[in-house]
């Protein structure tokens, strides 16, 4: 399998993992010791999330998976340069608490080691 097939694949099953809200396969992709960002706005204040480890990781995850659904995901582009990928994608999400969905841009930053996740950065926008 190539790079590009490799890096390709981890996205795909990462945010196919991430509609279906599957916090083990998408648990399944990250390496135990990556870096892991994510920043954006919501409709009234910025997010942002950092851990080190996926052990620091997981629970940020599971609360992303309980209190969100993504819905209408469409993958925009994704361009590989090995080991990186970027990934923009748009997607419907509906916050389980609120009941309301916002319509958000999307763009991951991966970085790919032995078919594991070793770095991932996420900046996310309402549309």
């Amino acid at each position: 399998m190539t790079a590009r097939a490799v890096a390709e694949r981890i996205i795909q099953e990462l945010h196919a993992a991430r509609v279906r809200g599957d916090l083990a396969a998408m648990c399944r992709l990250f390496s135990e010791q990556g870096q892991f960002r994510i920043a954006g706005a919501s409709a009234d204040k910025p997010i942002a999330i950092s851990a080190d480890d996926l052990a620091a990781f997981r629970p940020w995850l599971a609360m992303l998976v309980k209190a969100f659904r993504i819905n209408n995901y469409q993958l925009l582009s994704l361009v590989v340069e090995w080991p990186r990928a970027t990934a923009h994608w748009r997607a419907d999400i509906y916050s389980k608490i609120t009941g309301v969905t916002v319509p958000t841009e999307l763009v991951n930053l991966v970085e790919i080691k032995e078919s594991l996740i070793v770095a991932y950065s996420e900046f996310f926008v309402p549309r």
